[in-house]
């Protein structure tokens, strides 16, 4: 069945800067795009970021454009998301995202098929 584990979670300064991975078993990852979406406490989700199955095509949500950088290596199953610049906003729970596409769009950013436990990222001083 599909697995995502995501990690590299923790709690870091704003300004700071926290790499996410997430392995990823159980289909054919290189057929479909991936994504992260985050909760933050009493909030809905929000979708964070999408690659497509190839690794060609990106696509983010609008509160981390120019600050996150999502990207894949297919021969290892895993999904990274670089998280540059941090606010204090970009607060909460982040979760690793099958899609059940290959491609990207502002639609697909926010349509998940399976998802992970989620890693908790703090931005506080």
């Amino acid at each position: 069945q599909v697995q995502l584990v995501e990690s590299g979670g923790g709690l870091v300064q704003p300004g700071g800067s926290l790499r996410l991975s997430c392995a990823a078993s159980g289909f054919t990852f290189a057929e479909y795009s991936m994504g992260w979406f985050r909760q933050a406490p009493g909030k809905g989700r929000e979708g964070v970021s999408c690659i497509s199955a190839g690794g060609g095509s990106t696509y983010y949500g609008d509160s981390v454009k120019g600050r996150f950088t999502t990207s894949r290596d297919n021969d290892k199953n895993t999904v990274y998301l670089q998280m540059n610049s941090l606010k204090p906003e970009d607060t909460g729970v982040y979760y690793c995202a099958k899609k059940a596409f290959y491609s990207c769009s502002e639609e697909i950013l926010n349509k998940n098929a399976y998802w992970g436990q989620g890693t908790q990222v703090t931005v506080s001083s």
